[in-house]
């Protein structure tokens, strides 16, 4: 069972989403997208593959986003691919592919929907955000 997860060190959302896919008992091959840089071919098949808009995937929030200009929604989506090619900290994370799908998952529980297998045990965030309980099932947050 292949599952890829596109994956930044830095970002807590990342390394939850990670946690979570080896809670289910699999080691995901790991892409480390800022050293190594999807093509445009394999960035664009995310966007697609995930349902979501070029714009969508840009990450706003530490990266060059204002400064390149980004936030002129005129821009079409090639030169959107280019940005976040030439300047990957922009593309949002962490993609995760699966056998049952693509999802870019903010937040990090999104990989459920994704994962083949079920939790093994509980699981807590980093900000100690219960998702999972000691019967490996989902926690459904109150409201």
């Amino acid at each position: 069972m292949k599952i890829f997860i596109y994956h930044n060190l830095e970002c807590g959302t990342s390394r939850n989403t990670l946690a979570l896919i080896r809670n289910t008992g699999v080691e995901p091959t790991i892409v480390e997208y800022l050293k190594h840089i999807p093509t445009r071919a394999e960035l664009t098949a995310l966007i697609s593959d995930a349902g979501l808009t070029v714009r969508a995937a840009i990450r706003e929030k530490g990266t060059p986003y204002l400064e390149l200009g980004l936030d002129n929604l005129a821009i079409p989506d090639n030169e959107l691919l280019d940005a976040m090619l030439a300047h990957p900290i922009l593309i949002n994370r962490p993609f995760v592919q699966s056998p049952l799908g693509t999802r870019l998952c903010r937040p990090s529980e999104l990989v459920l929907e994704i994962l083949p297998l079920p939790q093994r045990a509980a699981f807590s965030k980093e900000d100690g955000e219960i998702i999972i309980n000691a019967e490996g099932q989902r926690v459904k947050k109150s409201n």
